[in-house]
């Protein structure tokens, strides 16, 4: 693949490039294997179109990325390999539990990519993000469909608006506290009601993935991220409870026992601490910018203090379990 286009210079890659795609190793990396079970295991042939389409996807990535890393004489990560993944293991997830880990995987992208794409300066690191970019939001509009053909999407709520423009009359807009509470405004029923959706799906993560985990340590861990799940989905509804708004709750997360884990506990352990940590934290920091009621942003604060330390534990575990590769460092100037 040429480095740049005949028209502009060849520059080095900047820090934020190596970062960019070393992530993007990584994240392909480990959705290739989610999807090569996944694929293996599914028995809807419309998931499995889009599993493949997704698979295919990861796979030329990662090739792509090697390019990229041999041509600037870069090591590239290991990232996972056919042990982290037994593709012929009893089935574990239904085929809806599926479609919204598939669903999951494309918000980590849209997450990811956008951010990289502004980031990187070099036509061809570019390029790679942006191809990415246009897959996921075709690959999400498929999933989306598919959802709302088989009745297992979540919508957010819908309440009736007001159609008048109104400006805040004082500064007890803000209050939250102490009684004569305003209504909650749309973002922050959307923001909730987002938050309480993925906390629903990252719940039934953490459950299976406890019982399938091999180690103690790793059991215990997930344990507590499935109780600090609870926590959250309990303070956030109790805020729709009092608002006497409706949300949706998913019962397709449907799990099977199996004495073989399909996938190793250092995969498993990955995806927690970047498709669910990651995406949570972008979650909840944009939930926080654009809540105004002050019960609500303490509620949200509350909730990224406790995932600071959790998710900083799941790094420690890694560390421990000699799972984590390290970036690529700066050369020491140190004289």
């Amino acid at each position: 693949m040429s480095n740049t286009s005949k028209h502009m210079p060849f520059l080095d890659l900047t820090a934020t490039e190596v970062s960019n795609l070393w992530s993007s190793f990584l994240m392909n990396s480990m959705q290739q294997r989610l999807l090569e079970y996944f694929f293996a295991s599914t028995e809807d042939s419309t998931i499995k179109l889009v599993i493949e389409k997704m698979l295919d996807q990861s796979r030329r990535n990662i090739i792509e990325l090697k390019e990229i890393f041999d041509q600037e004489k870069l090591n590239a990560p290991l990232g996972f390999t056919n042990e982290d993944v037994r593709i012929d293991a009893t089935k574990v997830f239904s085929d809806t539990f599926i479609v919204h880990f598939c669903f999951d995987l494309t918000h980590l992208s849209l997450s990811t990519y956008p951010i990289a794409l502004a980031d990187c300066t070099r036509n061809d690191i570019r390029d790679h993000f942006q191809k990415n970019i246009a897959f996921t939001v075709k690959i999400q509009n498929e999933i989306v469909d598919i959802m709302l053909s088989k009745g297992i999407y979540l919508r957010p709520p819908q309440v009736a608006i007001d159609s008048e423009v109104e400006y805040a009359e004082n500064f007890m807009y803000l209050n939250g506290f102490f009684g004569g509470s305003r209504p909650l405004n749309v973002a922050e029923i959307a923001n909730l009601s987002r938050i309480i959706h993925r906390a629903q799906f990252s719940k039934m993560v953490f459950v299976t993935f406890s019982k399938l985990a091999q180690t103690k340590d790793l059991k215990k861990h997930f344990g507590k991220g499935r109780d600090g799940i609870e926590k959250v989905l309990d303070s956030l509804q109790e805020v729709l409870d009092n608002e006497n708004i409706p949300i949706s709750a998913s019962g397709d997360y449907q799990i099977s026992n199996t004495e073989i884990p399909p996938f190793s506990d250092k995969l498993m352990l990955f995806f927690v601490n970047t498709c669910l940590g990651i995406f949570c934290f972008a979650m909840v920091s944009q939930a926080m910018t654009s809540s105004l009621r002050t019960d609500i942003v303490s509620k949200l604060s509350k909730i990224s203090d406790d995932m600071k330390k959790f998710y900083g534990m799941g790094l420690l575990l890694a560390i421990k379990e000699n799972w984590f590769e390290q970036l690529p460092q700066a050369v020491d100037r140190k004289v």
